[in-house]
């Protein structure tokens, strides 16, 4: 489990980062002003050309690949909720990396969702120390 644990949290440094860098590059770029062929290929243009556009991007890929590794070693139901730890990483790095100020009520919401990640890594240890647990012999009487 270390070692799945590792390229989670890996995975969502990037995710993390990423995030914050296509938030950048994305305000860097301007709102879309008008729903128009032009418009939306302006904005697309200005997107391809933006490093942190293209580096957010980047992370996020590699954010997908440890996903798809996660994914393929581990139960869904562990992993996926796992990666709202992504939440909490990403408002840390938004706070230092885009100086955002984050609202305590906001602070509040990362810290439930930081409790909850931990009681479904609490809950995975629990099943490897069942499975572990050799069941009662068929002429033993339970406890």
């Amino acid at each position: 489990m270390t070692r799945i644990l590792a390229i989670l949290i890996a995975g969502l440094i990037c995710e993390a980062i990423g995030v914050v860098f296509l938030s950048k590059g994305l305000k860097q770029v301007g709102e879309v002003k008008q729903i128009t062929a032009v418009e939306i290929w302006r904005v697309v243009k200005a997107g391809i050309a933006n490093p942190n556009i293209l580096l957010g991007v980047a992370l996020e890929t590699v954010f997908f690949i440890a996903l798809l590794v996660l994914l393929s070693r581990s139960d869904v139901s562990f992993i996926w909720p796992l990666t709202a730890m992504g939440f909490v990483l990403t408002t840390l790095t938004a706070k230092f990396l885009l100086q955002e100020d984050i609202p305590p009520m906001r602070w509040l919401g990362v810290l439930l969702i930081m409790l909850g990640a931990g009681i479904i890594t609490w809950t995975e240890k629990v099943k490897e120390r069942q499975a572990k647990t050799p069941p009662p012999a068929l002429n033993e009487a339970p406890r």
